[in-house]
C-alpha cells in the first residue's frame, strides 16, 4: 500500500485465505478484473497457496509475496510460491519483499501508463543517487 500511495496509484487491501476462506478467495480472484484491478499482489505464509490459487481463478498478473514464518524463515513460503505448474504463472519476489512486489507492480502498471512511468524513473534516480551519496560517508 506504501508504494501505491507514493506513486499515487489506486489500490484495495482484502484479506482472504486459500484454506480458510476457499470461496471468498476464489471470488476475489475471479471478480478483481471486473472491479478494475490491473495487479494482484497476495502475501502468504508457510504451505502459501494463496498466489497461485488466486493466479488459476484470475486472468490478471499475480505477485506472490513469501512470509516468513518461524520454522523455516519463509523458505517454505518461497518455494510454495514459485513453484508453479505451467500455464499458472505467479511473480515472485523475496521473503517478506512486500515493497519490491509493490515496485514491481508500478513497473508493470508504467509500461501503459506515462505518467507513472516517468515517477518511476525519477524515483529510480533517487535510488542511484541515495546509493551514490553514502560514498560521501566513506573514511
Amino acid at each position: 500500500a506504501e508504494v501505491c500511495e507514493q506513486f499515487g496509484v489506486p489500490y484495495e487491501i482484502r484479506v482472504v485465505s486459500a484454506h480458510r476462506t476457499p470461496a471468498d478467495m476464489a471470488d476475489y480472484g475471479t471478480n478483481a478484473h471486473l472491479r478494475g484491478l490491473k495487479i494482484i499482489i497476495a502475501g502468504a505464509g508457510g504451505a502459501a497457496h494463496l498466489p497461485g490459487m488466486l493466479a488459476s481463478f484470475s486472468p490478471l498478473p499475480v505477485i506472490g509475496v513469501p512470509i516468513p514464518t518461524k520454522q523455516l524463515k519463509g523458505l517454505d513460503s518461497l518455494l510454495s510460491i514459485v513453484q508453479m505448474p505451467a500455464g499458472v504463472p505467479v511473480a515472485t519476489v523475496a521473503v517478506g519483499g512486500g515493497r519490491n512486489a509493490g515496485i514491481l507492480a508500478i513497473e508493470m502498471l508504467s509500461t501503459f501508463d506515462a505518467e507513472l512511468q516517468e515517477k518511476l524513473i525519477a524515483f529510480k534516480h533517487r535510488l542511484a543517487e541515495e546509493s551514490r551519496s553514502k560514498n560521501d560517508n566513506l573514511i
